[in-house]
């Protein structure tokens, strides 16, 4: 039995990106979800303080995106899933 591979390579900067901790998740304005939910999110898994979660919350509201964590990509990406599945309109920057 024969198992074939595939190869994939990267350029320095590439790797430099995915491991550096300059990628920002952004949380956006919707019409969809409430105050209520956004709140409840931003408290439970990205563990902000009921007041720090309705500034962000209201942040969002008033100016149409907040930044809501900062870390590697991995790191923003994960969250950003998680938040995704919530119904949160999220991206990386």
């Amino acid at each position: 039995m024969t198992v074939e591979t595939q190869e994939e390579t990267y350029t320095l900067d590439e790797v430099l990106a995915a491991a550096s901790a300059n990628h920002r998740l952004i949380l956006w304005n919707d019409d969809t979800n409430t105050f209520d939910h956004v709140i409840n999110c931003l408290i439970k898994h990205l563990q902000y303080t009921s007041d720090e979660a309705e500034k962000i919350a209201w942040k969002v509201h008033t100016d149409g995106k907040c930044a809501v964590l900062e870390g590697s990509y991995t790191e923003v990406d994960i969250y950003r899933k998680i938040l995704k599945s919530e119904g949160l309109t999220v991206s990386i920057e």
